[in-house]
């Protein structure tokens, strides 16, 4: 598999000229239609042009499908273009932590999170990663009915408390497992509904369960943070290195601070990696063949050890299903950006406030770039014998300044958990298709049950 800056294969581009979206209503735009199915909505859109014109109420909004054009929007965020003002959910959760600061406030935050998961402290937090899964493995038996929705938050969950926290309490966990699962959902609520419309003092009752759930994360984070304050030991857990970290002036990261890049490191940690696993356990049921060359490789690599960090990069073929399941079900699933003066996108100029946005599902999904785009194909991302793609047609990281720091986390921690299980078991997922609901992750539209088999 080789990676393309330019057009991906001989596919002519359908030219990089704005053409209208849909029509939409007074003052509401094309809100309805995008609220009830965000990602329908920007199949639809794809389908128009490369880079379409709509409107989000009354904001000027442009949707962008060319990856060169998505290129363009993610190295250049930071320069020409801004991250939008989020809403009240959202800012709630994650308050002003790395996924949503800007300017000098961010480039500060970054320097000061980064540290803390480079690939040497991954590598240290591998051994967890592993043994957590063990621990799930050795508690399933054959023929066990589980959810494997709720199975894989639950181990996602002791990993991050684990890794992050420095703790193994199961009250740490469950009290921000449940905060969670409200914020995911409050989040997509207002994101696709009329309170992305709303003025921040509006109250609403989702507002009100997200301030609720959003309290439980803070006395949880605050709990914890206070604990390490006290410990005299030094501590190897990723907190432990946000409260020593300091910046070029020697100031360190405030309470606050520390709060809300604890708590996107979690959401990092634990959402999008126990998402990616559900759909990657669903997409395997689904496809024999697939399953059957993982495990001929889990065999062959691993025999009847268990994995650590060192099997990573011999785990090729489980890399790609990792993949693969994130281009068919991308845990993160839009990027936007708002234009400042002078942006442009393909060569034309894009109005200062348009909302510039982009959707991986629906790239990721696009023919042009990706051959029989519906089919579950991890041979596509074969070091040697894969598919030509192009760089931004796939991006379920983001890319460029602002690419997600836990990258290698997410990848090294999917690929551990799914050696770990499935050189043990197959799970045979019940019947049906199972629909993907698009909140503050991708997630399924209802619980993931399956039969586990013994290998």
């Amino acid at each position: 598999m080789s990676t393309q800056t330019g057009p991906a294969l001989d596919t002519p581009s359908r030219g990089r000229e704005f053409v209208p979206g849909p029509n939409g209503l007074p003052l509401l735009g094309n809100l309805p239609q995008f609220g009830k199915n965000p990602l329908a909505f920007f199949e639809l859109l794809r389908g128009r042009g490369d880079m379409v014109r709509w409107r989000f109420g009354r904001n000027r909004c442009v949707f962008i499908s060319d990856p060169d054009c998505i290129g363009e929007l993610l190295t250049e965020t930071e320069r020409t273009f801004d991250q939008p003002a989020l809403g009240v959910a959202f800012r709630a959760v994650l308050g002003n932590g790395l996924i949503v600061a800007r300017g000098r406030d961010w480039r500060r935050k970054r320097s000061l999170v980064q540290p803390s998961v480079r690939p040497k402290q991954v590598k240290s937090y591998a051994a967890t990663m592993a043994s957590s899964a063990v621990e799930l493995a050795d508690a399933w038996s054959d023929g066990q009915r589980v959810d494997i929705k709720r199975e894989m938050a639950a181990l996602t969950q002791k990993i991050a408390v684990r890794t992050i926290f420095g703790v193994d309490t199961p009250a740490d966990s469950e009290a921000m497992g449940r905060a969670m699962d409200v914020a995911q959902l409050e989040i997509g609520k207002e994101f696709a509904g009329i309170g992305a419309l709303l003025p921040d003092w509006v109250p609403t009752p989702g507002r009100a369960r997200i301030k609720k759930a959003a309290a439980v994360i803070d006395s949880e984070v605050g709990r914890v943070v206070a604990r390490h304050r006290d410990g005299e030991t030094e501590r190897p857990d990723l907190l432990s290195r946000l409260l020593t970290a300091v910046d070029e002036s020697g100031e360190r990261l405030s309470d606050e601070e520390i709060r809300d890049e604890t708590v996107t490191l979690y959401i990092g940690g634990h959402e999008t990696t126990s998402s990616t696993l559900v759909w990657a356990w669903y997409l395997l049921s689904r496809n024999p063949r697939v399953r059957a060359a993982l495990t001929e490789e889990l065999d062959r690599v691993l025999g009847d050890r268990e994995p650590g960090f060192e099997d990573y990069a011999q785990l090729t073929y489980a890399q790609a299903v990792v993949k693969e399941t994130l281009r068919l079900f991308p845990t993160i699933w839009l990027i936007t950006g708002v234009a400042k003066e002078g942006a442009r996108l393909g060569g034309q100029p894009i109005e200062e406030g348009t909302r510039v946005w982009s959707s991986q599902w629906s790239t990721h999904r696009d023919a042009r770039w990706f051959p029989e785009p519906e089919e579950f194909r991890p041979e596509r991302w074969d070091p040697e014998d894969g598919d030509e793609i192009h760089e931004y047609a796939w991006f379920p990281f983001g890319g460029g300044p602002r690419v997600c720091l836990g990258t290698r986390f997410a990848m090294v921690e999917s690929v551990l958990i799914l050696a770990v299980l499935a050189r043990r078991f197959e799970l045979d997922v019940e019947p049906g298709v199972i629909e993907p609901v698009p909140s503050l992750t991708l997630q399924p539209d209802r619980d993931v049950l399956a039969t586990v088999r013994a290998r």
